[in-house]
């Protein structure tokens, strides 16, 4: 604590307080590596004031994050950490800013002083809404924070302009049955050189969490993918009905494992559906691992011959990253 209370930022804090901004600071609702959380009163109402620690912040691995992004164009003083604490304070600042103006859940900023920024309290008489990890979330609780996850996903990108670049059961609270982002000091223009690798990584945290919580019909990496940069903003139930309703014809090769084990069919049929997921896994891999450019000046003329020549299947798994460099229907 003495690492982010240092007589710097206690001067900032008394100020407020003088000032009537705030009436009363409580206690500490979360630490982390660079910031920590605390609670207080407000004139109207209960305050989040978040308190980067400006004596061990380090930016060793901020720079991708930075680097690159428009609104840094004209550089940024790496060797001074208590201007680069106060740029990543404003970042999230106007992070926070755009989400609220696109109605996306998330804390509403109020004001920012130096390396301090206030925002508004989610939760009640001082208990902070519990982060999606730490919530006791039953199947049905489950489901539906799935499905506003993705729906978050997709405003950010297309309302916001943004890629969170870590959206994870971390940075994401649960209250009251709605899920509301937070933590977007690291997000970053969606136009970024590496705003497509984020967001794949964004919509891979997603879909592995609610795995974990024994969700159904969760749709594939490239399929959430596509959903989120489709620049028609398709309903969510369109990407659920392509995953539950499809119907497809199995392949020569899926017959024969069906014929080969069980003439009946019941113990071919759980063949057929390992080899699906099997395939389905594959499938997820190679998306997971293919290079996103964000243009098509990054790319060698081959290379994307090669993608579109390569049969249905090398053309499927590559459509998804080139529709969202171009804007093209996914």
């Amino acid at each position: 604590t003495e690492h982010v209370l240092d007589p710097r930022t206690r001067l900032l804090l008394f100020k407020l307080l003088n000032t009537g901004t705030l009436q009363r600071i409580n206690g500490c609702v979360s630490t982390g590596k660079e910031a920590n959380v605390y609670h207080a009163d407000g004139r109207e109402s209960e305050v989040a004031v978040k308190v980067y620690k400006t004596s061990v912040l380090t930016f060793k691995d901020r720079d991708r994050y930075v680097s690159g992004e428009f609104r840094w164009r004209h550089g940024y003083c790496r060797s001074n950490p208590r201007k680069m604490v106060r740029m990543w304070a404003e970042k999230e600042m106007r992070n926070y800013r755009r989400l609220s103006q696109a109605g996306v859940p998330c804390p509403a900023p109020l004001q920012l002083r130096d390396h301090v920024l206030l925002m508004g309290f989610i939760g009640h008489d001082g208990y902070a809404a519990p982060r999606l990890k730490d919530a006791p979330l039953s199947l049905a609780m489950a489901t539906s924070a799935w499905k506003q996850s993705a729906q978050l996903l997709q405003a950010i990108f297309n309302d916001c302009r943004l890629v969170h670049a870590d959206f994870s059961e971390y940075n994401l609270l649960w209250y009251k049955g709605t899920v509301y982002v937070i933590d977007v000091s690291q997000a970053v223009e969606h136009d970024h050189p590496n705003a497509l690798i984020f967001l794949r990584k964004d919509c891979e945290n997603s879909i592995g969490f609610f795995r974990k919580h024994g969700v159904d019909h969760l749709p594939t990496l490239q399929q959430l993918f596509s959903f989120v940069t489709d620049p028609r903003r398709p309903p969510l139930e369109q990407m659920l009905a392509i995953e539950t309703g499809s119907v497809q014809l199995p392949s020569a090769d899926e017959a024969r494992i069906c014929e080969d084990v069980d003439a009946d069919g019941e113990v071919g049929s759980d063949a057929l559906s390992a080899a699906s997921d099997a395939e389905r896994e594959v499938s997820e891999r190679v998306f997971a691992q293919m290079h996103i450019p964000r243009t098509l000046g990054e790319l060698p003329i081959k290379q994307v011959e090669r993608d579109f020549g390569g049969g249905e299947r090398r053309r499927t798994e590559s459509s998804a990253a080139y529709d969202a460099m171009l804007g093209l229907q996914a």
